[in-house]
């Protein structure tokens, strides 16, 4: 007799189990068939590094202070690399993804109060992702607003299909939806033909990147750096590939198997995050050759979609006689969908992780994907109601704004996947004497935590005074301030508790696994 399911039913296996070593390698077959066996979970990690959240920072970016930023998104995605290296590694090596190791040596209380908030964390990113999805549906068929949030909650039907179609499959989807996003933005920057000797100086940073001065559209360039900076680093995005890296079907006994494994992972990863640093550039890139300087005054995804029908906005006779046509826009709002519907399957993955590891509970990945994105739809659905009444400029800018007020929760959460993942990586006890971090890989993940870290902690007033509108008075002001203190305060106190029980444990795996050893000997 079959066993009942429960909806919700406690877990304490293989990070995600269903899937967990299902896609078969080959064994002395070739770098390229290798690599090809491997590759599908940067694919799924990248989505996360070219989001709807990423398209407004890059191309107001490129709006407001031509190819400076182009080195920030450089350095991101170079950042990006390395934690997702150390991310895979660690799944790889000790069988645990992250929220699962990291749980393993903290207590109860500390891991439900980080569970907590990196849930917070995929809801906001999914915020995102529905403020996107529904815009798309609304410029591509016309569908009003409201009623294309409520149609993005019918994605856990896409979610339904692909989980019977197999895990190779879904990689291969995710795959071709990134292809479609980079031919989009591809196509539209060489009609465009941008000044590429600006574009490769862009990628050289100057004293000028992270100044707070000049401020163009209520923007200076450390804000547009920090904007970029957040929507490109997501901590979901560690918890994942912690995970998904774990698909692949290897012999864990042979140290040989597990080293290919971690080198062809990082291969995967690595070549799927440069595609996302080339969307993201081309994004910046849009910014500056596609429009007129200055041209785009509504950031929002309605206003870049009228931009690339809008003649007068564009910058050479070429977009102009294409943006007649209307394939401009309607290749823009395609890649917009595409994006969000990507992030069904990521989010949704990245949700069951972090339930399982931290809370050790289950549920069925449609009915995980239905209560995330019911709880998701809720700001937005206030955000338009409360918006009908004003103009269309106003409620696109109060969509937009809620889009970007929602990156706070990322900021926050961030320093809590990062720090643990560094620490499991750089131990010994965990990772071995052959898989543990060389000393380069230390020194650049130290100086990359600790960067992210001061940044996320010094934009976080404006990110608070975000939530006043984008004139706040000066009492607005002192308060976005009092409360970011606070934060701060909060969240560095957090993360010490984080680091000094993390160090616990670890010294308490060691001894019990010397202890384990020793009595081998005997």
């Amino acid at each position: 007799m079959d066993k009942k399911h429960k909806l919700v039913e406690y877990a304490n296996g293989p990070s995600l189990e269903e899937i967990n070593g299902t896609v078969t390698v080959p064994k002395g077959k070739g770098f390229w068939r290798t690599l090809f066996a491997y590759s599908g979970p940067g694919a799924l990690v990248a989505v996360g590094y070219m989001d709807p959240g990423n398209w407004s920072t890059s191309i107001t970016g490129g709006q407001n202070f031509q190819y400076l930023l182009m080195s920030v998104i450089l350095m991101s995605s170079l950042i990006a690399m390395l934690l997702q290296y150390m991310a895979a590694k660690l799944g790889i090596v000790s069988r645990m993804d992250l929220a699962q190791a990291i749980r393993a040596r903290t207590g109860k209380t500390l891991g439900i109060i980080l569970w907590i908030l990196t849930e917070l964390a995929i809801m906001a990113t999914d915020i995102a992702e529905v403020i996107g999805a529904a815009i798309a549906l609304y410029l591509l068929f016309g569908i009003p607003l409201v009623f294309a949030v409520f149609i993005t909650v019918f994605d856990v039907l896409l979610l339904l299909l692909l989980t019977k179609i197999g895990f190779r499959k879904i990689e291969a989807i995710v795959v071709a939806l990134i292809l479609v996003i980079l031919f989009v933005f591809t196509y539209q920057v060489a009609l465009s033909n941008p000044d590429w000797g600006a574009v490769f100086a862009g990628f050289i940073p100057t004293s000028q990147t992270f100044a707070t001065s000049p401020e163009v559209h209520g923007m200076t360039p450390l804000n547009g750096a920090l904007g970029i900076i957040g929507a490109t680093v997501m901590p979901h995005n560690l918890y994942l590939h912690s995970a998904v890296s774990q698909t692949r079907q290897i012999d864990h006994n042979n140290e040989e198997d597990v080293a290919e494994a971690v080198r062809f992972s990082a291969w995967d990863s690595n070549i799927q995050l440069s595609a996302a640093f080339v969307v993201n550039s081309l994004l910046l890139i849009m910014g500056v050759a596609v429009f007129k300087s200055g041209a785009v005054d509504d950031p929002s995804f309605f206003g870049l979609y009228e931009a690339l029908s809008d003649t007068s906005m564009l910058s050479n006779g070429l977009l102009i006689s294409v943006a007649k046509s209307g394939i401009l826009s309607v290749l823009f709002a395609v890649a917009l969908l595409a994006s969000g519907q990507n992030s069904t399957i990521t989010g949704t993955l990245t949700g069951q992780v972090i339930m399982e590891g931290f809370v050790h509970l289950k549920m069925p990945l449609w009915a995980r994907r239905l209560i995330t994105r019911l709880i998701s739809v809720i700001p937005v659905l206030i955000c338009v109601s409360l918006s009908a009444g004003q103009s269309a400029e106003q409620e696109h800018e109060a969509l937009n704004n809620l889009m970007i007020n929602s990156q706070v929760f990322l900021s926050l959460a961030l320093p809590f996947s990062m720090l643990p993942l560094l620490m499991m990586t750089n131990s010994k006890a965990e990772m071995g004497e052959r898989f543990k971090n060389s000393l380069w890989v230390k020194v650049l993940g130290w100086l990359s935590v600790l960067v992210l870290t001061i940044l996320d902690f010094k934009g976080l007033p404006d990110a608070v005074a975000g939530f006043f509108g984008d004139d706040p008075s000066a009492a607005q002001l002192q308060l976005a301030n009092g409360i970011a203190y606070a934060l701060t305060v909060v969240i560095a106190a957090l993360l010490i508790w984080t680091m000094y029980e993390l160090y616990k444990g670890n010294k308490r795996y060691a001894e019990k696994l010397a202890a384990h050893q020793a009595n081998n000997n005997d």
